[in-house]
């Protein structure tokens, strides 16, 4: 799916992975739906995006927890930049 589609969606479809949902609410401006669709799940992918939502929200030593938990580190993106990488990534 395109950017432009994804972002004109009313809601996330049902087809959406956790991590594209949690996406969806947090470009609509929803921190805490975003992070409820991941905050208990496992793996690398859920940790990433656990993350940046960690980032988004000013708690840097938690967002560092989960990039490590995700096997990465704090990206030196924008948080705009590091939405966009993510989308790409889980947009499959």
């Amino acid at each position: 799916m395109d950017l432009e589609t994804f972002k004109n969606l009313e809601a996330p479809l049902n087809t959406f992975s956790p991590e594209l949902k949690s996406l969806w609410y947090d470009l609509k401006g929803n921190w805490d739906l975003a992070h409820d669709q991941v905050d208990q799940l496992e793996g690398k992918s859920a940790a990433r995006i656990h993350a940046y939502l960690h980032r988004k929200e000013g708690d840097q030593w938690n967002a560092d927890y989960w990039y490590r938990r995700a096997g990465e580190k704090r990206p030196s993106l924008t948080l705009d930049q590091e939405w966009l990488e993510l989308f790409d990534r889980y947009n499959s």
